[in-house]
């Protein structure tokens, strides 16, 4: 009975998770007490839709599943909206916390992201396609994942307080297309005018060859003195 429960478990489609989850840091900490030492775990854990939500957690616990399960619940209480100007951030932004110093910049379509591991893990949960970074002060994956999500949550307020306007990946795709449109037109004019010249060239050099055939030849006639 028990066995066919589980496969019954097994066999029922899983539903799409709303969030994707990252485990950035796995650390063992200790804790002195009277008792003694009290071994357990912290993970730092990024969570996020891929459409411009982001959160980032610490949790801790006895075991790594536990410490897992109580990050996730912090980063989705600490969840917040990325604005983006269609695939990229609107503006550069460089941001000390602590010893990590991260630098963040937009990049045109199809650049892809150019970014280290823990810059990667919070750009990727949440959306953003095109974007360069440079990781300028510590290698410490938890520093650097905070100073991230603080550059982004400052992007954010920026953006409110100024009332800067952005463009929708939609709006984004429109503008290349008629930008590919325009250069297809000028290509396809430039050919067309080539092709115009080539046959302007080719009927003078006809009119050149038909007006050399139809001058008559001359003879020459040599006169001898007596």
């Amino acid at each position: 009975m028990q066995q066919n429960r589980e496969q019954r478990r097994n066999d029922k489609p899983q539903e799409p998770k709303e969030f994707d989850e990252k485990v950035v840091q796995v650390s063992r900490v200790s804790k002195k007490t009277k008792g003694g030492n009290n071994m357990g775990f912290s993970v730092v854990m990024v969570v996020g839709d891929k459409k411009g939500r982001v959160g980032v957690g610490l949790g801790k616990g006895k075991d790594v599943l536990s410490a897992i399960k109580k990050g996730v619940k912090k980063a989705k209480r600490h969840l917040i909206t990325v604005p983006m100007n269609g695939t990229t951030i609107p503006f550069p932004i460089e941001l000390k916390l602590g010893s990590a110093r991260i630098m963040l910049k937009p990049a045109p379509k199809g650049s892809g992201v150019i970014a280290g591991g823990p810059i990667r893990s919070v750009v990727d949960a949440a959306g953003i396609r095109d974007i360069s970074s440079k990781i300028k002060g510590t290698a410490n994956q938890a520093s650097n994942v905070y100073a991230t999500f603080e550059a982004l949550k400052q992007i954010s307020s920026i953006v409110e307080h100024k009332g800067i306007k952005l463009k929708s990946i939609a709006q984004v795709e429109e503008e290349e297309k008629m930008k590919l449109k325009e250069i297809d037109q000028a290509s396809a004019k430039a050919s067309a005018g080539e092709v115009k010249s080539q046959e302007v060239k080719a009927e003078k050099k006809e009119e050149k060859t038909e007006k050399v055939e139809k001058k008559p030849r001359v003879k020459k006639t040599v006169t001898t003195e007596k």
